[in-house]
């Protein structure tokens, strides 16, 4: 049995699905993704870009590309936050928020060396991402 959640936009004229597993959950601290999400911290869902759909008001979701590897996306109606696709790493961020049934289980925290919120939660923390996505591979104290 495949496993299904819905989420919503802020105003719920955009509806999303994702299937599946994550393929991971964990915490970005980048003045990007903070700036972007109005918080100090982002909960992020990766998700593999097939087991994301988008199941009411596509003509509503726009899209912003502040950096490269960063494809925002967002309802234009309401500005709600929807998701981020990472077509470098072939992944889609769904912020986790955004699916209330999801169960959100961080396993990491990347760029770390740009935090204004430390946690002291024991997950491994990286300076800027794992070697095997293209970072330095370099871990950061709590």
């Amino acid at each position: 049995m495949v496993t299904a959640h819905k989420g919503t936009c802020f105003c719920g004229s955009v509806e999303i699905e994702v299937s599946g597993a994550p393929e991971g959950m964990g915490y970005c601290h980048c003045t990007s993704c903070r700036a972007w999400s109005g918080g100090p911290v982002n909960a992020f869902s990766l998700w593999k870009p097939e087991n994301v759909r988008v199941t009411k008001g596509q003509d509503l979701v726009g899209e912003y590309a502040g950096v490269p590897n960063s494809k925002r996306r967002f309802c234009k109606q309401c500005g709600g936050h929807i998701m981020t696709d990472h077509p470098e790493w072939g992944v889609t961020d769904v912020f986790a928020a955004a699916i209330p049934s999801l169960i959100f289980e961080p396993g990491v925290h990347v760029n770390y060396a740009e935090t204004v919120l430390p946690m002291r939660d024991g997950l491994p923390k990286y300076r800027d991402f794992p070697a095997e996505i293209g970072g330095s591979g370099k871990k950061v104290a709590e």
